[in-house]
């Protein structure tokens, strides 16, 4: 999240929370694509990580980013920690361990979105190289310690860090050293967003294993093709993984909101202040908790957009669905994962047959599913098969769904296009995390400097 919202509209009654859900359903012809990126930073002459001040700091990337782009300054304490454009759309923002991200703007096609990705990259290549600064497409940092991870002046990272060991064992490892690429999409009624979700839910880890991409950790194999998702794994269980009641023939906004209100807050900003709130949930805000404590201390709608992008489901519901599966990895994943999900659930007749796919998937197959993919990726058994059969049906089908879409480049290309580099590795049978490790052993003389230089943007 780029950066946190002030809407001081007075919440009244949960029905408002539900009203603000319902408030992002749109026309098909208005859908839109918004693809998040983060990748690391490094120094290229000895990989250490870039920190947040400093002559050749991420600091100065922002600053050389703001003079080429006129996007408007995020501060927070004094500090520049991120960027918007408010007339198009999108953001770029820091990620706790200084992991930088590029939230796109919401746009039509894939070849939008993967253009926008590219102007992106090509603009921090351009600043960094000056600062001897690279971008590393991995999902997660493959040598540092959390020690040796750098912290970014954000104030609610800052609440963040101070929660995180008291709910789980690897909140700073998920805040320091895992990386993500994204895609946020619309729906059109609260029919279409249960169905986007369940889908959503129940592919999750099938996507999780075409991602995969994170098997380094401090300098060497760390057993796992997704570390990133199995880290996740525990996290926070307040507010993290599957969701059980999503899976309802029923599920509907207020499901969604009566979960929101019972997960305990990070924050409440009032006055360009921070406030620590994590001793009282959502709905023990609306009952007067904070009375007395801070400033203006009645709930603002504000406070719920806030809070619900502080929960971290598999799909994360706002006033779009989030899908959240995926390791951060190379150039052509970025526009491999929105096109992946876009071709699903965005035409009809392919999305009806996903329906069809997944319909009697039940949350504890799912589950299990979820559990065993960090490990054992394609090889995942579920019921006769394994998840490279899911990942292969999956991603047929996401090809008829872009194809139909008739979305075509200058060149005649529609986006189909862009699941290249997925067919490569479901052709393959091996999950990238294992390629990695294959040339890891058998070509790069286990050197994690070659690591860095063939992951590299």
């Amino acid at each position: 999240m780029a950066r946190d919202t002030t809407d001081q509209t007075s919440i009244q009654s949960i029905d408002d929370l539900v009203a603000y859900l319902k408030g992002g359903e749109k026309p098909s012809e208005a859908f839109r694509i918004g693809t998040e990126h983060e990748k690391f930073c490094f120094y290229l002459d000895d990989l250490s990580p870039v920190p947040y001040a400093g002559e050749r700091g991420i600091e100065q990337i922002l600053k050389g980013l703001k003079a080429l782009s006129n996007w408007e300054p995020i501060i927070d304490g004094g500090h520049l920690i991120g960027l918007f454009n408010d007339a198009e759309g999108g953001a770029i923002s820091l990620e706790p361990g200084g992991q930088f991200e590029l939230s796109g703007a919401p746009l039509k096609t894939i070849h939008e979105t993967c253009r926008e990705s590219n102007l992106h990259l090509a603009q921090v290549r351009a600043i960094a190289k000056d600062l001897g600064v690279g971008f590393l497409g991995l999902g997660s940092s493959p040598t540092w310690t959390i020690d040796e991870t750098p912290i970014m002046p954000k104030s609610r990272y800052d609440i963040m860090r101070r929660y995180m060991p008291k709910v789980g064992t690897r909140g700073l490892d998920m805040m320091l050293r895992t990386t993500t690429i994204q895609v946020n999409l619309d729906f059109g009624s609260e029919a279409d967003m249960r169905r986007k979700m369940q889908i959503g839910m129940k592919l999750q880890p099938v996507a999780t294993a075409l991602f995969a991409h994170s098997p380094f950790t401090e300098g060497k194999p760390n057993g796992l093709v997704s570390w990133r998702s199995g880290v996740w794994e525990d996290v926070d269980a307040n507010r993290t993984g599957l969701l059980p009641f999503v899976f309802k023939d029923d599920f509907t906004y207020r499901d969604y909101v009566e979960w929101a209100l019972d997960v305990p807050m990070y924050f409440i900003t009032r006055d360009g202040a921070y406030h620590d709130a994590t001793d009282v949930t959502f709905r023990q805000f609306m009952d007067g908790a904070l009375k007395g404590r801070v400033s203006d201390p009645e709930p603002q709608l504000g406070d719920w957009t806030n809070h619900l992008g502080t929960l971290f489901p598999e799909v994360r519901l706002k006033r779009f669905i989030e899908m959240r599966g995926a390791d951060g990895g190379p150039w052509r994943r970025i526009c491999a994962l929105p096109a992946f999900w876009v071709g699903l659930l965005y035409d009809e007749e392919t999305i009806a047959k996903v329906e069809e796919l997944v319909r009697d998937w039940t949350y504890e197959e799912v589950l299990a599913m979820r559990e065993a993919v960090p490990k054992d990726g394609f090889r995942t058994k579920f019921r006769d098969g394994t998840v490279l059969d899911l990942a292969r049906a999956a991603l047929g089908l996401s090809r008829e769904g872009l194809i139909a879409r008739a979305n075509k480049n200058d060149e005649g290309n529609d986006e189909s296009f862009f699941l290249a580099p997925l067919e490569e590795v479901v052709a393959r049978g091996t999950t990238s995390a294992e390629e990695l490790v294959r040339l890891y052993e058998e070509q790069w003389d286990r050197s994690m400097d070659r690591v860095f230089r063939n992951l590299t943007y």
